[in-house]
C-alpha cells in the first residue's frame, strides 16, 4: 500500500501491518529510502476517532469498491 502527498509524490510504501500484543506494528519505507516501523497503540487510535467524520467513513467505504 502506498501513501502519496497532494502533489502525487510517494511518501510511504507500507509493506506490512501486524498485531503485536495490544498494538499494531506498521512496517514500510518513507520517501523510497528510509525503512521505518510505526507503532499504533489503542490510546493513539482513540485520539484519532474525533478526526474521522461520517463523510470520511462513507468515502473510505466507497473507495473499497471503486477501481
Amino acid at each position: 500500500m502506498k501513501l502519496y502527498t497532494t502533489d502525487n509524490s510517494e511518501m510511504m510504501d507500507i509493506s506490512k501491518i501486524e498485531a503485536e500484543g495490544s498494538k499494531l506494528l506498521i512496517t514500510g519505507t518513507i520517501m523510497g529510502a528510509m525503512p521505518v516501523q510505526v507503532v499504533m497503540t489503542g490510546t493513539e487510535m482513540r485520539k484519532a476517532l474525533p478526526l474521522v467524520s461520517g463523510k470520511v467513513v462513507l468515502t473510505a467505504i466507497k473507495m473499497l469498491f471503486s477501481k
